[in-house]
């Protein structure tokens, strides 16, 4: 009878290195493969349509992660969002059950391009989780087994980061704020333009512009009357100058509701449309207001609260 003593690896142990230094454990890891465009070409002679590839080019690399990730990474956040755009060599690491290295993608000069935040939510009983998109200029797979991941002692596992714990804070709305029920999920997306030229590489990643997305928040109606007042202000009346824009910050607060994890800030908003939800006589809960603003800019920090890898 055959016998294989290899032991497979478990799916779903997967850590980030940033510059040579472990930056965490991540939920889930996708793409940085190398790929190419197919061309198809006119029909020859023999009626066969021929086909060849274009180019090489490198997929974006997508990583879902929870708390307790490495300062480096923060920063890189940070400074992505501030247009610092930092160029970052690493790896994503498939590891097995034992914490020990089975391959690895190597990535150079990456650029982040997208940066996902989970939605805040009072009623919400699910783990929230980051989504960081990054691309790189290119990639390459290494198996490399045997070698254990070199991890801070005790950093094993993403700590629990719940959609609950949130405060939200916009000037002027202080009595709506206070009474929150929803904030959408924030999404910022740093646009990048291809370079041909470089000696390792097809294409060198240039950034360009960040598209940052509007705040949509629902506010519980009962508390809502300086919503309203500054919607038909900037809406109706057309006081809508850079004076009336409005300032905010969202924390993501750890489980004591004391600590901030993370802290988003908001400059320029300015409201451009409210609407209920649908308004049933015999519903049993609150009645909701949402707000939808534009922002001109969100930036990024981490908060005395973070656990760092």
């Amino acid at each position: 009878m055959a016998t294989n003593n290899q032991r497979g690896y478990t799916a779903g142990r997967f850590a980030l290195d940033l510059g040579g230094t472990f930056a965490g454990w991540v939920n889930t890891i996708e793409g940085g493969h190398a790929t190419s465009d197919v061309v198809t070409e006119k029909l020859s002679a023999d009626m066969i349509a021929r086909k060849h590839i274009c180019g090489v080019k490198y997929e974006e690399i997508t990583v879902n992660c929870g708390t307790s990730m490495s300062k480096a990474f923060y920063t890189w956040i940070q400074a992505s969002l501030d247009r610092k755009h930092q160029r970052l060599d690493g790896a994503v690491i498939t590891a097995d059950y034992d914490q020990k290295e089975v391959n690895r993608l190597n990535f150079f000069q990456a650029l982040i391009t997208e940066v996902g935040f989970p939605a805040c939510d009072a009623a919400s009983k699910d783990a929230a989780k980051m989504a960081v998109k990054f691309s790189a200029d290119y990639t390459r797979f290494v198996t490399q087994k045997g070698g254990p991941v070199n991890a801070p002692q005790g950093k094993g596992e993403q700590k629990r980061w719940s959609p609950q714990n949130f405060r939200l804070k916009i000037d002027g709305l202080d009595n709506a704020c206070a009474r929150v029920v929803k904030v959408e999920a924030l999404t910022v997306k740093q646009k990048v333009v291809e370079d041909p030229c470089g000696e390792h590489r097809d294409y060198q990643k240039l950034p360009a512009s960040v598209e940052y997305p509007n705040l949509v928040v629902s506010f519980n109606e009962a508390f809502a009357d300086d919503v309203y007042k500054w919607h038909e202000d900037f809406v109706i009346t057309g006081n809508n100058g850079q004076d009336k824009e409005k300032g905010g910050t969202l924390e993501y607060l750890s489980p004591n509701l004391k600590d901030v994890l993370f802290t988003l800030t908001f400059s320029g908003l300015g409201i451009f449309k409210i609407g209920r939800g649908k308004a049933d006589a015999h519903a049993d809960g609150i009645q909701k207001l949402k707000a939808e603003m534009y922002c001109e800019q969100i930036t990024f920090k981490e908060g005395s609260g973070a656990v760092f890898a």
